[in-house]
């Protein structure tokens, strides 16, 4: 087959043409020009799929073992994350206020999918199983090109530094209760190094997210300043790329060096997403990322 990468975005986000999910989860030469393409490009872009669970689950398991889904989330104890405004058992849209209408607007904030876990995630992929005719974009940054634009002094100063996330951080940006006692219990504040670097590239990537909120050896105030303003250069305009969903796209984005957030859309308008996500080994560069963090995780 004759496998086409195809560039689209600033420096990163990329079209593969010539092959599809099927055709990765079946060749072995398929998966590795398709590996290869997502290390250089960190997010890829798959146009009309016939795309089932099954099949999506099969492609992600390609590239490492898959996240269970966590407490309290549709989906949750399977592999499948389901992000979506129709109520399951109405078939109706979720009136204004429920919780899923409030975790899709959480999911507006800039972030990067797991760093609240331990371990984190490698990589996300979503499809698009039902899309509004306007809006719900998912919009894409690259924290790898991010930590390339740093002053030298400031890449100096994070390469070691120790990052907090926590997932009842972001929620509560949105809602005060929207992380349920379950899921504060369940996902606790964890700590990982901010710069992660790939093995595959030896490129660094800035980790930091909406989930992030302090950092070792800095005061509470000072270091949210420090997030808030390196979130704002890594995405800042011209630095970010902007997908408009169909039916049957299939996107995979690198955890390690992209932030990410959902675009609004049409209250009354449906849709319906899953996604599946990669936890991230030590192959993928987590080994570096546990030194002192994961010691710290422990012991607070």
């Amino acid at each position: 087959m004759r496998i086409e990468v195809v560039p689209l975005g600033p420096g990163f986000f990329a079209e593969v043409r010539g092959a599809g999910l099927t055709e990765v989860v079946a060749s072995d030469d398929a998966y590795a020009r398709v590996r290869e393409a997502f290390e250089e490009h960190s997010v890829l872009l798959f146009r009309d799929q016939p795309v089932t669970d099954e099949l999506q689950a099969a492609y992600s398991r390609r590239f490492g073992p898959l996240e269970t889904a966590k407490a309290a989330s549709l989906g949750e104890g399977t592999p499948y994350s389901i992000l979506t405004n129709i109520d399951r058992v109405t078939g109706g849209l979720v009136p204004p206020g429920h919780k899923e209408e409030l975790r899709a607007k959480a999911n507006q904030l800039w972030h990067t999918d797991s760093c609240f876990k331990i371990p984190p995630a490698l990589a996300s992929v979503l499809s698009a199983r039902v899309v509004p005719p306007s809006g719900g974009e998912t919009e894409f940054a690259s924290t790898r090109l991010a930590w390339d634009r740093l002053a030298p002094s400031l890449r100096a100063r994070l390469e070691h530094a120790v990052a907090w996330h926590d997932y009842a951080h972001s929620r509560g940006k949105i809602a005060r209760e929207l992380a349920s006692d379950r899921e504060k219990s369940t996902m606790p504040p964890v700590s990982w190094r901010m710069r992660w670097r790939n093995p595959a590239n030896a490129r660094d990537s800035l980790y930091i997210a909406s989930h992030t909120y302090a950092i070792d050896g800095m005061p509470d105030e000072a270091a949210q300043a420090l997030i808030d303003e390196l979130t704002a250069a890594a995405t800042a305009p011209g630095h970010t790329w902007q997908h408009r969903w169909r039916a049957g796209d299939v996107i995979m984005w690198d955890n390690r060096a992209v932030l990410h957030r959902g675009r609004p859309w049409p209250s009354d308008k449906p849709r319906h997403m899953v996604r599946t996500t990669i936890t991230a080994t030590d192959a993928d560069g987590l080994a570096d990322m546990w030194p002192q963090a994961r010691a710290a995780a422990v012991a607070r």
